[in-house]
């Protein structure tokens, strides 16, 4: 097998890596977004363990502003930046600077994007198989998926019982992907 195979390899690797490592200090990020009190969930706290060695001294230079995680949010940047640095490096290529924040900023998205399908596909599934069943996991999950949930029910009201309101959220996201992530990504390739 060629080199490029276990290159392209590690570099999806590498990718999972930092993409799993973004969703966790999103996750955060979105839990301290919607005002979430979640000190006693073990889920929350496992998060915040992960996530307080880089962010608390992060935070000593970026304070909060106006409710919003300054912190975090250039936290996942900055690991995204790297995520993509190291994946072209890997390929063989040396992205410009402008064109490794545009990249980041489409990595970031992706990774919302990809948290907020999973997240409401998660729900979708625990209330067809146990709805009403209390969970630390999915309290965390409601506390994220609510805030895009809520106006998406005012849209479209349940029918005879059956909610639709997750169908326009994931057909949302999907357009989000293909209209919005997709050209920022084109736009950073294009910047190299």
């Amino acid at each position: 097998m060629p080199s490029g195979y276990f290159s392209g390899v590690f570099s999806d690797i590498i990718l999972f890596a930092f993409r799993l490592y973004i969703g966790a200090v999103m996750l955060r990020f979105l839990l301290h977004w919607a005002r979430a009190d979640f000190r006693f969930n073990p889920v929350a706290r496992g998060l915040m363990k992960a996530t307080n060695p880089v962010l608390v001294p992060l935070r000593r230079f970026v304070p909060g502003y106006k409710g919003i995680d300054w912190a975090a949010v250039l936290l996942m940047l900055l690991l995204a930046m790297v995520a993509v640095a190291t994946v072209l490096t890997l390929a063989g290529q040396s992205p410009s600077p402008a064109a490794l924040i545009v990249l980041a900023v489409a990595e970031v998205m992706t990774v919302a994007v990809k948290l907020f399908f999973f997240a409401i596909l998660f729900m979708v599934i625990v209330s067809w198989i146990s709805p009403g069943t209390y969970n630390p996991a999915i309290e965390v999950v409601h506390a994220i998926t609510e805030p895009l949930l809520r106006p998406a029910r005012q849209l479209l009201p349940p029918l005879g019982g059956l909610d639709l309101s997750p169908i326009l959220v994931l057909l949302l996201l999907h357009l989000t992907e293909r209209l919005i992530i997709i050209p920022i990504r084109g736009y950073g390739l294009a910047l190299m």
